[in-house]
């Protein structure tokens, strides 16, 4: 099973990823931000190395330290191609990728921006800035589209209730979460229809 490290590497409380195979050392990073060498340091105190860099979406608070992590020989760029342009590998709904003996599968989920996308390994979910610990992405930002991302969280709200949550910022109560406690305590997963959730996502 892969791993997920989760580091603080932004003051706009941004959280950034190391992925890893704890049995070949081979690992991916995941948004890195604005301080991407506190991941780099932390998967050479690991030993791992590095193969993939993900971007869960294209804003510059979590893409900012793209180029610290590219210029490791061999790291190959993943993303959506509407939020990074040409990245070296192209992710869509359903894209899989490897990393060791694990696999990261793909969730393409639009709202916050056109292509975010999530990432899921195992029980495991880093949700970038479609779901936060109690909250949900903002949906009023060029390129936002509110009805998408209540028909992404819908797709989300089907996932396994102990599936662990690993958002994009540290904006909740804790700095993870669960399914399960997101349908219980998320006001923004609690919403029935589109309606009430478009009136508590752009009047509140």
């Amino acid at each position: 099973m892969l791993q997920i490290i989760q580091i603080h590497a932004s003051a706009m409380d941004n959280f950034s990823y190391l992925i890893y195979c704890p049995e070949t050392l081979r690992g991916a990073a995941v948004d890195p931000s604005m301080r991407p060498e506190l991941l780099l340091e932390k998967a050479d105190k690991l030993g791992v190395k590095l193969e993939l860099l993900l971007n869960t979406h294209g804003h510059q608070d979590h893409i900012a330290g793209n180029g610290s992590i590219l210029k490791l020989s061999g790291v190959r760029l993943a993303a959506h191609q509407s939020d990074v342009p040409c990245p070296d590998i192209s992710l869509v709904e359903g894209s899989s990728l490897e990393l060791g003996r694990g696999i990261i599968e793909v969730m393409h989920t639009p709202g916050h921006t056109p292509g975010s996308v999530i990432f899921k390994t195992g029980n495991q979910i880093i949700t970038g800035d479609t779901l936060f610990v109690s909250r949900c992405g903002r949906a009023d930002l060029p390129g936002s589209d509110v009805t998408a991302l209540y028909n992404s969280l819908q797709r989300l709200k089907t996932l396994p209730g102990e599936t662990q949550v690993y958002p994009g910022h540290d904006y909740g109560p804790t700095v993870t979460s669960t399914i399960s406690w997101e349908l219980k305590n998320n006001d923004y997963f609690k919403c029935t229809d589109l309606q009430s959730f478009i009136k508590l996502r752009l009047e509140n």
